[in-house]
C-alpha cells in the first residue's frame, strides 16, 4: 500500500516509516500540517496516518477539509490525546479510524492494513430527499416542492440533522450535540424554538406534514404515511 503519515515528531515517524517499510508498504512522511493536506489531495494513498497536534495546520482540520473536499482516503488518528470525546471527535470529523500512543507498533500495522482493504466508500450525497423536500448541502439551498425555503445556518444545520436520520427518532440531546456542540443540557428551550421555527417553514405552508414531535422522546422527520 501507499500510505501518508503526517507527523512531526523526527524520531516517531522514523520509526513508524521503517516499519511500514519492512512490511512492504510505500510511506510518504510529511512534517508540517499545511503541506500534508496538500500532498493529501494532490496525490493518490491508500490510507492516511494523521498526529493530531501539527504545525501549521492540526490534524482534525486537515480531515475535515478533506472530507469537504471529498477525498475519502481512510484516515487513522494516532495522537496522544486519548480522551472519550477527543475520540468522538476524530471519528466525527471523518477519521475511520483512532489509536492512542504509546502504542504498539504491530497495533497500528493491524489497523492500518484492515482500513486499506475496505472496498472504497461510496460518493456522500450532496441534496438529501425526503418527500418533496431537498436540501442542497453544497448550494446550502433547501427547497420543498420546488419552492426555496429561506433558512437561517442554525436551522439548516437542524433540517440536515434530521433529514441524515429519516425515519429515525432524533432525541434532544442528540440534537443538542450535533447541532449545538452541546455536551450538557443548557436548561433552555432553544430546541424547541428551533424546531417551531423550521415547521413554520417547511410544513405549514405546504399540505402535508414531515416534521414530527415524539412526545417526551424527541423529533422524527418522514414522508407522509398511509394507512
Amino acid at each position: 500500500m501507499r500510505i501518508l503519515l503526517i507527523e512531526d515528531d523526527t524520531k516517531t515517524s522514523d520509526y513508524i516509516a521503517k516499519g511500514f517499510a519492512e512490511a512492504g508498504h510505500v510511506c510518504d512522511v510529511i512534517a508540517d500540517g499545511r503541506d500534508g493536506l496538500f500532498q493529501a489531495q494532490r496525490e493518490a494513498y491508500d490510507v492516511i496516518v494523521v498526529d493530531r497536534m501539527l504545525p501549521g495546520l492540526d490534524g482534525l482540520a486537515i480531515v475535515r477539509s478533506l472530507r469537504a473536499a471529498k477525498v475519502g482516503t481512510p484516515a487513522l488518528f494516532l495522537t496522544s490525546i486519548g480522551g472519550v470525546d477527543d475520540r468522538v471527535e476524530g471519528l466525527e470529523a471523518g477519521g475511520d479510524d483512532y489509536l492512542t500512543k504509546p502504542f504498539a507498533f504491530s497495533e497500528l500495522l493491524a489497523r492500518v492494513n484492515a482500513l486499506g482493504r475496505r472496498p472504497p466508500v461510496q460518493e456522500q450525497r450532496t441534496v438529501l430527499k425526503v418527500a418533496d423536500l431537498e436540501l442542497d448541502l453544497i448550494r446550502r439551498e433547501a427547497r420543498r416542492a420546488g419552492q426555496v425555503i429561506e433558512l437561517q445556518p442554525r436551522e439548516f444545520t437542524l433540517l440536515e440533522v434530521l433529514m441524515r436520520g429519516e425515519g429515525r427518532v432524533i432525541t434532544k440531546t442528540m440534537l443538542l450535540e450535533r447541532v449545538w456542540d452541546f455536551h450538557f443540557d443548557p436548561k433552555t428551550s432553544v430546541v424547541e424554538t428551533h424546531i417551531s421555527r423550521l415547521r413554520a417553514k417547511v410544513d405549514k405552508p405546504f399540505q402535508a406534514q414531515l416534521l414530527h414531535t415524539i412526545r417526551s422522546t424527541g423529533y422524527s422527520l418522514h414522508a407522509p404515511r398511509t394507512g
